[in-house]
């Protein structure tokens, strides 16, 4: 399931260049931008061959405005992958047991009839709509986790 994840992020997602660009579709991987865009990254793989390309300065600065992994970071992934998938056929993993595949998802056997959480709501209301304060004892201990 998480490599379908990762697989759909070099599909449909920030990473869709890699598929396009190297026309496979076993590449999977997730593209990363810190905050202020000090670094960009992109890390992917396929089933032979993993790797990870980053663009940041040593002492972190901004790369500039928008400078994304996808933008920064994807483009050298890509071109090592072109040279290292050159004559590696495209690969799909097997489908583990107890997984199956139903209308474009991937399910646990045991959820995929309808066994599974379909969605939470707030309609069904607990029989008391009044919330208890902890004792003050407890109420101090709690606090107490979050003080340096």
């Amino acid at each position: 399931m998480m490599d379908n994840m990762l697989r759909d992020v070099t599909i449909y997602g920030t990473a869709a260049k890699a598929s396009v660009a190297l026309k496979r579709q076993d590449l999977a991987g997730k593209t990363g931008t810190t905050n202020e865009y000090v670094d960009a990254w992109f890390c992917g793989y396929q089933m032979t061959v993993a790797g990870c390309a980053w663009m940041g300065f040593d002492q972190p600065k901004k790369l500039g405005d928008k400078e994304t992994g996808g933008g920064l970071s994807l483009p050298v992934w890509i071109s090592f992958m072109e040279s290292a998938l050159k004559k590696v056929p495209v690969m799909e993993p097997d489908v583990p047991e107890g997984i199956i595949h139903v209308g474009g998802e991937w399910y646990y056997d045991e959820f995929s009839k309808n066994a599974g959480v379909t969605g939470v709501s707030l309609d069904d209301k607990p029989e008391s709509n009044t919330l208890s304060l902890p004792p003050a004892e407890e109420k101090k201990k709690i606090l107490d986790l979050f003080r340096n």
